[in-house]
C-alpha cells in the first residue's frame, strides 16, 4: 500500500508540473500604482536576453504604460512614452530596433499574469525589441475554447482548458504572439491600472510610469 501511494504522489507530481516553465531571472517592474514581479522563461531565451538587456540598461526606467483594455492586458515600454505630451499618440515607438524573432510554445500560453511581447503586421510575426504586455484576460467555457481551436487550429490540453476555465487569460493571443514570461507576485497591480480612466486610443488619462530592475 505505501508503494501504491508514494508511486501515486510522483504521478500527480509529474502531472502538475509538466506544463512548468523553467525561470532562472526576475524582474521587478515598479510603477505609480505598485510593485509586479515577473519570471523570465528559459523557454525563450531570445525573449528573455533581450529582456534583461534593456532593463540593465535602464531602458524602461520612466517609461509609460501607454495602453490598457480591461478584461485584455496593459501595454508598455514604447520609448516615445518617456516624453510624450498628454493625449499623444503611442504604441509605434521602437521600430529602430533590431525584431526578436518569434519563439512560438504550445506549452506558453495567455493565461492571466503572463508577459509577452508586442508586434506590429510583419509576415514572420517576430516581436518589438521593447515594447510588451501583460495579460489580466478573462474567464472562458469550454464552448469558447471549442471556438477557438476550430477557428485558429489549436489543440488545447485538458490542464490548459482549466487554467482558462479557473484563472482566465487570452487564449486568441496563442501562438500567434510570444510569451516569454509571468507574474510572480503584483496580480493586483494590473487589475488596479487596468481599470484607470482612459482616453479613446486607450492611454491613460494619468500617466503611469515604470522603472525596472533585475532581481536575479
Amino acid at each position: 500500500m505505501k508503494i501504491k501511494v508514494i508511486f501515486f504522489i510522483a504521478i500527480l507530481f509529474f502531472a502538475t508540473n509538466i506544463f512548468a516553465q523553467t525561470s532562472t531571472h526576475a524582474v521587478k517592474i515598479s510603477t505609480d500604482m505598485g510593485d509586479i514581479v515577473v519570471k523570465l522563461y528559459d523557454e525563450t531565451p531570445l525573449h528573455r536576453d533581450n529582456f534583461l538587456k534593456l532593463v540593465r540598461e535602464g531602458f524602461y526606467d520612466s517609461l509609460m504604460f501607454h495602453r490598457v483594455i480591461q478584461t485584455f492586458m496593459i501595454q508598455g515600454g514604447d520609448p516615445e512614452s518617456k516624453n510624450a505630451l498628454p493625449g499623444a499618440p503611442l504604441g509605434n515607438g521602437g521600430d529602430s530596433l533590431t525584431r526578436i524573432p518569434a519563439e512560438f510554445n504550445p506549452a506558453l500560453i495567455h493565461k492571466r499574469g503572463v508577459l509577452a511581447a508586442a508586434r506590429d503586421n510583419n509576415p514572420e510575426k517576430a516581436s518589438s525589441a521593447c515594447q510588451f504586455y501583460l495579460v489580466q484576460g478573462k474567464v472562458y467555457t469550454d464552448s469558447d475554447l471549442d471556438r477557438i481551436e476550430t477557428r485558429r487550429g489549436i489543440p488545447y490540453t485538458q490542464a490548459q482548458r482549466e487554467i482558462y476555465k479557473t484563472i482566465g487569460g487570452t487564449p486568441f493571443l496563442d501562438q500567434n504572439y510570444t510569451v516569454y514570461g509571468e507574474i510572480e507576485s503584483g496580480f493586483e497591480v494590473i487589475d488596479s491600472i487596468a481599470a484607470v480612466q482612459k482616453d479613446a486610443a486607450d492611454r491613460p488619462l494619468k500617466d503611469i510610469r515604470m522603472k525596472m530592475t533585475v532581481l536575479y
